[in-house]
């Protein structure tokens, strides 16, 4: 599956769940990535809808309308530290970049904010992989009074600067790839039901 680099990506939703369940911890995800550039941006969003499709959002710490979960990964810094990496937990060294070859194939280990909720019977879970910050809407008309940007879902810290996200370097096609050898998941922490 291909998409826009800065745009909104591919979403991957499940089927309604046929009973509640409890996802408490750390989330990670494996994907296998190329892009027509040197370089790319992935922005990772797990989310709830309800029945109906409606997103579920929830007051975070600095945005009214956050998503259960999210994560980022710029490719050039998807090099692993063995030791401090867990299954759970992927740890990036950040140490020496290591800019793609325009359409080779990479894994990218991602992690995303631990989390807790239960999901009730009839929703879906689903993640979504974009080439830039999670919206929840366009506009919300949410704002702090010490920050320029309105709160849509990420609070008002963006990856939005051209100088750090020039187009030549991030502004392609992204190609999500998956099939034997390239086994793409996401991990979700499920808690058992207690009987």
């Amino acid at each position: 599956m291909s998409y826009d680099a800065f745009g909104d990506g591919v979403s991957f939703v499940s089927a309604p769940l046929e009973l509640e369940m409890e996802i408490t911890g750390p989330l990670a995800c494996r994907l296998f990535v190329s892009s027509s550039t040197p370089d790319a941006d992935l922005f990772l969003v797990f989310r709830v809808f309800s029945a109906d499709m409606r997103e579920v959002v929830f007051m975070g710490a600095i945005d009214p309308h956050t998503p259960v979960a999210q994560g980022w990964l710029r490719a050039s810094h998807r090099k692993l530290d063995p030791k401090l990496s867990t299954e759970y937990r992927p740890y990036h060294t950040h140490d020496r970049p290591r800019p793609l070859e325009p359409g080779e194939v990479v894994q990218l280990d991602v992690e995303l904010w631990p989390t807790s909720i239960v999901v009730p019977a009839g929703h879906r879970v689903a993640l979504t992989v974009r080439g830039k910050d999670y919206e929840w809407q366009k506009s919300t008309g949410a704002r702090l009074s010490n920050f320029k940007n309105e709160l849509r879902g990420c609070g008002p810290f963006l990856h939005d600067d051209p100088r750090d996200r020039p187009a030549a370097v991030f502004g392609g096609r992204n190609t999500l790839h998956a099939g034997p050898g390239r086994e793409s998941y996401v991990l979700v922490p499920v808690i058992p039901p207690k009987r």
